[in-house]
């Protein structure tokens, strides 16, 4: 979980292993994705996503989600 700019390249990155902390743990898919109109929008809600992370508030978000946030 995490922002970037460009979430093709980031992922291609994750996938090539060039990235320390998932290395070795791919190959990565998207399955979920949010468009904020800021950086710092886009690290506030990484930041509360990740706090409900292994719960069912998490698994609510994920499965009600509109389609266009599912990939």
């Amino acid at each position: 979980m995490g922002s970037c700019k460009d979430l093709a390249a980031r992922l291609k990155q994750h996938n090539q292993n060039c990235v320390c902390s998932t290395k070795h743990r791919g190959p990565f898919r998207i399955i979920y994705r949010e468009v904020h109109a800021s950086k710092t929008k886009a690290r506030k809600r990484e930041k509360e996503l990740k706090h409900y992370k292994g719960s069912a508030v998490f698994k609510r978000v994920i499965t009600q989600s509109p389609s266009s946030s599912l990939v």
